[in-house]
Parts: structure tokens; C-alpha cells; sequence
């Protein structure tokens, strides 16, 4: 479950779930893969798949070939998490893009499309905008609409609440609840979460993070955010905001750049795409500006100014990493997709800063979702809630 609940969940379900998670996100496809995977007795495992496939949560489709010297015995069939006839939808805010999906009910994306717009001091029209784009959406797919929705916020939402809590960040966002607003307009079930939380979710299930119980995932696009799985579960903190690494002092000063939020020298006017573009720009005085992105770096120059900023950023999350021993840190966003310069800074500081023996259970590696990652934990939470 990503939505925990104060009730106490019976051990019963809790295989069940665990089971379900694994079929559905590939990692485990038959019964004695499962075995293999949890550790269970091949009753329990048997158990649970049955009322899997009983509650219609779970299909057998097929049978998986025996290899070469696997014995003579019935081939094991194949499980399959049921698509269902739900339809489920998802919006990823950027600060300067919105992004929307509809998926079916196990959360697998059908379709998506995009919008640039002014996100941060445009709050209104900004959810306005992604509920006509995910309903425009439904309607040249000729599906109906979805039955539940999530949507990642860039910015910090109290859990207690619901509520955009930081006026610096979200300036126009600060005092809403954007799922209550959501589904007032959609008509339908919404939940919001930190867009980081829901890259860190999309990574877990389907993307770098899959296999890894212990995830730090990095956004860095045109802010700066983590979020984290912890012993399998996402981490929010005592009030929701856990991940909001963007306004951590740089180390070293980082020349004492004015941030957003208020303050000097904050992580994210180094290590963002914005302040990115801005060195490269500079750099670059015959280049057209938009001919200039932060993606596959082809000269010397930008070369060294994306090793700069991975080592910058590297240097920050080493004491992070020795705090939190994750087993997986996965750099997304437009910078974590930019290409080796970036990301292999980013590994060789972090590794170089980091307690020896944090650094050596560590994998440093760049989202496998890319920049869709915050789209693709969005549909898996909004299939959650039909679930």
C-alpha cells in the first residue's frame, strides 16, 4: 500500500500485497519464483496467489518454458497482473511544464501528452489546464474518464493537511489543496504527493530502483527534491516534507547565489537546469539559446560544467547517503538524463565523500524512466487508489 492507513493490516494481506507487487512489476512471474523471491513456504505462496487470481487482481497466462536440464515436470505458468477495466490518470506539475497519462488499472501507461505553462505562480489555471489536457486526453481515446487520479506537486505538501505549505516555492500554490481542488474539477478520486516521492515510487516499481528496498531518488530538473523508500515503504517525515534537499547550503558557499526561498547559496541555484543553462549559455556566446539544453553534452566545455555540477551535488548527497544507507540512489529528472558527464561526476564525488563502507553497498545510476519517471509513480499511485 503507498497510502498508509492508521489501521493495522493482518499479515494475510500483507503477503498478499507483497506477492501482488511483485507479479505485477515483473520482478517475480511464477509460484516458485515467488518462493524464491520471499522466502515463503510454497503453501503460503500458493495461498495467496489463489485468492489473487480468485478477487480477479491476477490472471495465469500461459506457461513459462522449462529451460534445458529443469527436469521433466509441468511447465509453470505465467502470472499476470489483470488489467481490469479501470481507467486511471496521472499529472506531473513541472514548475514550468505539466504533463498528464492514462493508464489502466494496474497502472500501465495507454497514453500521455504535455503542456508548457507557468506552473509556480499560476495555481488556478495551472489545474485547470492539466484536468482539460487529461480529459481532451480520454476523449480522443474515446475511454471514459478516469476513475482516480494522482498528481505530483514541486513542492512541499503537509500530510496532515493536504496543504501546499511553502509560500517561497509555490508562491501562488500556498494554502491549497490540490487533490481536494483536483477532484472538485475531475469529478472523480485524487491524491497528491511530492512530485519527487512519486519519481522515487515510479523508479521502485518499473524503472532503476526495481529490486530495492532502500531508494534515494534525485529530481533534478528546474528545482531540486528527493524522495525515499525506506524498508519498502515511501517516507514522507513527521509532516510531509522529507526530500526538500534543494534548500541545503551548498558546500563550500557555492558563491552565495540568491534562491527562491529566500536565502543564499541553497543546492538547487547550482544544481537545477535553470543555473545549468545560464553557465553553458555564457559559455557559448555564438550559440542561438535555444539551440543550448543540458542533454548529451557534444564540447569540451559543457563537459566540465556538468562534471562541475554532478560533483557538486555528489558532495551534498554523501552525507545523506551516510545517514540514510540507501542501496540505490537514482538521479532523475532532465540532469539525471543528460548524459555520463553528469552522472558519473555525481557517482565519483559522492563515492570519494561518503564512509567507505556507505559507498560500497551504494549504486549510483541514472533513472531508468527517465524524465517520465514522476508520470509513471503517478499512475501506479492513482491505481492504488482504485485498488
Amino acid at each position: 500500500m503507498i497510502i498508509p492507513s492508521d489501521e493495522p493490516v493482518p499479515a494475510r494481506d500483507r503477503t498478499r500485497e507483497r506477492l501482488y507487487y511483485l507479479i505485477r512489476s515483473g520482478a517475480a512471474t511464477s509460484r516458485s519464483a515467488l518462493v524464491e523471491a520471499t522466502g515463503l513456504s510454497r503453501s503460503t505462496v500458493n495461498s495467496a496467489v489463489t485468492g489473487l487470481i480468485r478477487t480477479g487482481r491476477v490472471v495465469e497466462a500461459g506457461e513459462e518454458p522449462k529451460g534445458v536440464g529443469s527436469g521433466s515436470g509441468r511447465p509453470a505458468t505465467t502470472l499476470r497482473a489483470a488489467p481490469g477495466e479501470a481507467i486511471v490518470g496521472a499529472i506531473d506539475f513541472g514548475h514550468d511544464r505539466i504533463a498528464v497519462a492514462l493508464g489502466d488499472g494496474t497502472g500501465q501507461c495507454i497514453a500521455e501528452d504535455s503542456v508548457d505553462t507557468d506552473v509556480d505562480l499560476r495555481a488556478h489555471e495551472a489545474m485547470d489546464q492539466a484536468c482539460e489536457l487529461l480529459i481532451g486526453l480520454a476523449g480522443t481515446l474515446g475511454i471514459g474518464a478516469p476513475s482516480a487520479v494522482a498528481a505530483g506537486i514541486p513542492g512541499p505538501l503537509d500530510s496532515r493537511t493536504g496543504l501546499v505549505c511553502s509560500a517561497t516555492i509555490l508562491s501562488s500554490w500556498v494554502g491549497l489543496n490540490p487533490a481536494e481542488e483536483l477532484s472538485r474539477r475531475l469529478g472523480t478520486a485524487a491524491h497528491a504527493e511530492n512530485d519527487a516521492l512519486l519519481g522515487a515510487l515510479g523508479e521502485q516499481r518499473l524503472g532503476a530502483g526495481r529490486g530495492h528496498s532502500n531508494v534515494f531518488y534525485i529530481r533534478a530538473t528546474a528545482g531540486l527534491g528527493a524522495g525515499l523508500i525506506l524498508d519498502g515503504r515511501l517516507y514522507r517525515g513527521a509532516t510531509g516534507i522529507a526530500g526538500e534537499i534543494g534548500h541545503t547550503a551548498v558546500p563550500g558557499g557555492g558563491g552565495g547565489e540568491p534562491c527562491r526561498c529566500g536565502r543564499r547559496g541553497c543546492l538547487e541555484t547550482v544544481v537545477s537546469v535553470g543555473a545549468v543553462l545560464q553557465r553553458i549559455r555564457h559559455s557559448h556566446p555564438g550559440v542561438a539559446p535555444d539551440e543550448i539544453t543540458v542533454s548529451q553534452p557534444a564540447d569540451a566545455v559543457t563537459a566540465r560544467i556538468m562534471a562541475e555540477v554532478g560533483a557538486t551535488l555528489g558532495d551534498a548527497l554523501a552525507m545523506f547517503c551516510n545517514l540514510l544507507n540507501p542501496s540505490v540512489l537514482v538521479l532523475g529528472g532532465e540532469l539525471g538524463a543528460s548524459g555520463p558527464s553528469f552522472v558519473d561526476s555525481v557517482r565519483m564525488s559522492l563515492l570519494r565523500e561518503a564512509q567507505p563502507a556507505t559507498g560500497a553497498g551504494l549504486d549510483v545510476v541514472p533513472a531508468g524512466l527517465g524524465v517520465r519517471a514522476e508520470l509513471v509513480g503517478a499512475l501506479q499511485a492513482a491505481a492504488e487508489l482504485v485498488r
